[in-house]
């Protein structure tokens, strides 16, 4: 059988497997057994684990679960109440400032915990509440915190971009300072519509209060005193100290990945004990419950998108896939789209984490072959990834925010997110006309490559 037949057959069993209902890490592993079994010399059904061990023994890929600790323990904690009460405290007089707090909150703590769903379940289960209470229309305010919490894929430290380095072979420190421009480039759009769309919502009630209807919630302004704005630091500004810490360490060459992640994980703990008294046993075991869970289901997509991966280049699929794209001989630019396009339909179905595992064989050779810088490439993918994450059918940071805020319809949520997704379009826009967004800052600390 051709290599094209068998490719086909391939992405096929995939297709089938998946639409069955069967848990992406089993679908994944299932099919590439299957094709071992098939396709490939009978001893090498003997290798599956030896095959899955080496392909996950990266110390790269042991910093995963020390961040997913330390987010579990700033997630966990009261940590992101506080951070949006500060924000709003200190954001107050701005025009739409309870949706700009909102917004920063989402940033400072995904950049804290490296989780878009602890960052949507965390602000939002204090932000939306609070927005819908001063009048925000539901589709905003969940807009707001679904596109929010996305960051936590962007900002460093960011686990999607650890598997991205892992799988391009690109440092992990360019990478992380890659994304803080980005960042706050999509921070900054965020901030900008919630400010407009605030004005839009304040005038329609304005209009409405004047016609002899209701008087609006969002019509009302919210005063606090400079002792109670100040009073809101004390409980932030530890866990600032700690993403700085962090950053600092790991910038700076003081420690490695892997062992920034464990100094972060310890001080998160140390943290919360310190500062709201969780440290009993009872106490810790929803921390580290969450964190077995979320790392073992994370650690087998990883190593069965490894082993699906392995199967893949074995049989040469994904490097007849590379060369077919090549032989193409499409622009640059036209090439940078339909990889995109194709990574934006994948969203549909597959996590980010599977998406960089199974496509890096395929389409890093292309776009390396064009010229592209591949850590300018891991932002603009995951940037992709993000608007992944508030699209349906799987748009997951929409599911999170319906269970927190289960009385806004889900239609709702989703036209909130529609101009996020666009902003995010913009920002990749952005990104291929001044790629020094995502490369002066890594080129400015650690030298141009």
């Amino acid at each position: 059988m051709s290599t094209a037949a068998i490719g086909f057959l391939y992405a096929g069993a995939t297709l089938g497997v998946m639409f069955s209902g069967m848990p992406i890490a089993f679908a994944l592993g299932a099919v590439a057994v299957l094709f071992m079994a098939f396709f490939m010399p009978g001893a090498s059904l003997d290798t599956v684990t030896q095959n899955v061990y080496e392909e996950m023994a990266s110390i790269t890929l042991l910093s995963i679960p020390l961040f997913i600790l330390k987010g579990a323990a700033i997630g966990k904690s009261r940590a992101g109440q506080d951070l949006y009460s500060a924000m709003h405290a200190w954001m107050h007089k701005i025009p739409g400032g309870l949706g700009i707090a909102n917004v920063f909150a989402c940033a400072i703590f995904a950049a804290m915990a490296g989780s878009s769903p602890a960052t949507c379940s965390a602000i939002g289960s204090a932000g939306i509440p609070e927005m819908r209470r001063r009048g925000y229309s539901g589709g905003f305010a969940a807009g707001i915190i679904a596109a929010g919490g996305t960051l936590g894929i962007l900002l460093p430290p960011s686990i999607t971009m650890i598997l991205y380095a892992v799988a391009a072979e690109q440092s992990l420190g360019r990478l992380f300072l890659a994304g803080i421009g980005p960042g706050l480039l999509l921070v900054t759009l965020f901030a900008i519509y919630a400010g407009v769309r605030f004005r839009q919502e304040y005038a329609a009630a304005k209009r409405a209060y004047e016609a002899g209807g209701a008087r609006s919630p969002i019509l009302a302004e919210d005063t606090y005193t400079m002792a109670q704005r100040l009073g809101t630091l004390h409980r932030v500004l530890p866990f600032i100290i700690l993403l700085t810490g962090v950053m600092v360490a790991l910038y700076g060459g003081y420690a490695t990945p892997s062992e920034t992640a464990g100094l972060g994980g310890v001080l998160a703990l140390g943290l919360i004990a310190a500062v709201y008294g969780v440290w009993r046993p009872r106490d810790l075991e929803p921390i580290l419950s969450a964190t077995i869970r979320e790392s073992t289901m994370l650690m087998l997509i990883i190593g069965m998108s490894l082993l699906y991966s392995y199967v893949m280049s074995y049989l040469h699929i994904s490097q007849a896939a590379a060369q077919a794209i090549v032989a193409l001989q499409l622009s640059k630019w036209v090439l940078l789209a339909a990889i995109l396009l194709l990574v934006v339909v994948l969203g549909f179905f597959l996590p980010p984490v599977s998406i960089i595992l199974m496509t890096a064989p395929i389409i890093l050779p292309p776009l390396k072959a064009a010229g592209f810088d591949l850590v300018w490439f891991g932002i603009a993918m995951t940037i992709v990834m993000e608007m992944g994450l508030i699209h349906p059918p799987v748009g997951l940071n929409i599911f999170v925010i319906k269970n927190i805020a289960p009385e806004i319809p889900l239609g709702d949520v989703i036209w909130g997110t529609v101009p996020f997704v666009l902003l995010m379009a913009l920002a990749i826009v952005l990104l291929c006309l001044f790629p020094g967004i995502a490369t002066w800052l890594p080129d400015a600390v650690m030298g141009v490559k």
